[in-house]
């Protein structure tokens, strides 16, 4: 007779030790080793943006009547728009100006920063479970998120400390310079803790990174308002951070409390956060995605209509957004003949804006602005292919009845024709801006056709960055150097006195100028030859290449 005993009970697990925070320094150096490049991208070019600007102002310091034209442009309506609230004009100086005029897009370029690497390695982690391995470790569930906060902190201390130095070496104030470019870190990082929340809200990164996005918007439509309801800003102003690092009023009449402010809502930022990140499911947000219908429209049987369906709203955005931006930009270029006057003397703008008619030529830079505006939506929205095949739903997408060139090919329609969209609202908001301040010279006409002539440039860059993933989707990358690239030879080139050889590689350079001289046609048709060369390029390497699976 067999008896039949009980198990007996299994042991506890040991109880894992920790707090919440368990692993933070070790996930702050997988971030900085993982993002080591375009860490060191974005701590080098803040500092080189100051370098290349400075010798401009510091040229003006002797001479004060271009200085006070200067400061006469920035009281108008559209700069305050475009640039804030202008102390110092009374009697300007090169630190007012440099204050005044770059600030705002400073703090713009490293608040997008802070807001995509927050996302980046939070909601975008746990979109693609990679987080869930992580997290099978000894690492705490609140570690990613202030892992994410200190390596942003971190790059804004760094740009800081390196931009004031570059500030410090052209002769500025030290004390100043160090309270604008940390009074900047703090208004950009606001934004990154703005991330670090809506992380917490919504399930998907794309949806946190349009949230945040759309908390700058804000912040900066309340700047405009505020600033343009009062001279020096409004109490409206005060409701946007952007506005916290322009009120600290550098190199006029410094004061540092304004900057106190933001690290008071950055705190309150990082409680909520860790508030809602505690009460959340991890994955979820908590505000869970709405139910779509269980069939799809017919509209959305095509691969185009996909792609439409997913980069509408950011065309939407950047179109209406850029279109405004040059809507006021047109209306400040009657007042450019004011201005130019008193530049021609200056050597630094003699070689920006070379010879000859210096409104046209000074035309001619805003409507380069408007394309490079137009070629980084190009790039941006080229490369969602890559993204897309990264996370799998191009394998399912090629799984069906869908070719690799007809899905490769809605991509590249979509991202075409949104480029263009892009440039020609841009162009036509500047045109309409120019007639409704009065300029009738250059023509209504001759400001569009000044801006359709970069389309095929546009397309070269499109074209490339195509080229490039489907050929080596690791080195797209490189789209981006030639960006850069570009904005150097378009700008300084003469400064640089760089040869022909060097101008020839950027696209832009074959663009004629129909400003100041007639339309080369040969051109015109040359750069659609090399566009329509790297398309091609593009469909045959993506045909040959293995795409990646999950």
């Amino acid at each position: 007779m067999s008896a039949v005993t009980a198990a007996p009970p299994l042991a506890p697990a040991p109880a894992r030790g920790g707090t919440t925070l368990t692993g933070t320094w070790s996930l702050v150096r997988l971030i900085l080793r993982r993002d080591r490049v375009r860490l060191i991208a974005w701590s080098l070019g803040i500092p080189l943006l100051y370098l290349g600007a400075l010798p401009e102002y510091v040229l003006m310091a002797d001479d004060p009547a271009g200085l006070q034209a200067r400061a006469a442009l920035v009281q108008s309506p559209a700069m305050v728009a475009m640039t804030g609230p202008g102390y110092g004009t009374d009697d300007y100086t090169v630190g007012a100006a440099v204050a005044n005029e770059l600030v705002l897009w400073v703090v713009l370029a490293l608040a997008v920063m802070s807001i995509l690497q927050v996302v980046r390695h939070t909601r975008a982690e746990e979109e693609s479970s990679r987080s869930e391995l992580v997290r099978a470790a000894a690492v705490g569930r609140h570690a990613a998120v202030v892992a994410a906060a200190i390596v942003v902190l971190a790059v804004n201390v760094v740009v800081a400390l390196l931009s004031t130095g570059v500030l410090v070496s052209n002769d500025l104030p030290a004390v100043d310079s160090l309270a604008m470019t940390l009074g900047i870190g703090v208004s950009a990082m606001t934004f990154g803790a703005v991330a670090l929340v809506a992380a917490q809200v919504t399930e998907h990164s794309r949806g946190a990174t349009g949230l945040s996005m759309a908390v700058l918007g804000a912040a900066f439509t309340l700047r405009t308002i505020g600033d343009m309801q009062e001279v020096h800003g409004s109490w409206v102003s005060w409701l946007s951070p952007i506005a916290w690092a322009q009120q600290m009023r550098a190199y006029v009449d410094l004061r540092w409390w304004p900057a106190a402010i933001g690290v008071v809502a950055i705190v309150l930022l990082l409680v909520v956060a860790s508030a809602l990140a505690s009460r959340r499911d991890f994955g979820g947000g908590l505000v869970p995605d709405r139910r779509g219908p269980a069939d799809a429209r017919p509209g959305l049987r095509s691969p185009a209509a996909v792609v439409w369906g997913q980069q509408r709203m950011a065309l939407l955005w950047t179109a209406l957004g850029l279109g405004l931006m040059w809507l006021a930009t047109g209306t400040v270029i009657a007042q450019i003949p004011s201005m130019t006057e008193s530049l021609r003397e200056n050597p630094v703008y003699s070689a920006l804006l070379g010879e000859g008619d210096l409104e046209k030529a000074f035309l001619g830079i805003i409507v380069l602005y408007a394309a490079l505006g137009a070629a980084a939506f190009g790039l941006v929205a080229t490369l969602r292919a890559k993204s897309e095949e990264e996370a799998g739903r191009a394998e399912y997408a090629l799984a069906t009845p869908v070719s690799r060139g007809r899905w490769l090919g809605a991509t590249l329609v979509v991202s075409a024709v949104g480029t263009a969209v892009v440039m020609i609202t841009g162009i036509l908001a500047l045109a309409a801006g120019a007639a409704a301040s009065g300029v009738h010279e250059p023509s209504f006409g001759a400001i569009a056709e000044a801006g359709l002539l970069y389309l095929p440039a546009l397309l070269v860059l499109v074209g490339l960055a195509a080229a490039l993933y489907a050929w080596v989707p690791r080195a797209t990358a490189l789209v981006w150097l030639v960006f850069g690239y570009t904005l150097v030879v378009e700008m300084f080139a003469d400064l640089f006195d760089l040869p022909d050889w060097a101008r020839r590689v950027s696209p832009f350079w074959w663009v004629p100028d129909s400003f100041t001289g007639d339309v080369d046609w040969g051109h015109v048709g040359g750069l659609c030859a090399v566009a329509l060369a790297l398309f091609v390029l593009a469909f045959v390497g993506f045909r040959r290449r293995d795409v990646a699976t999950k």
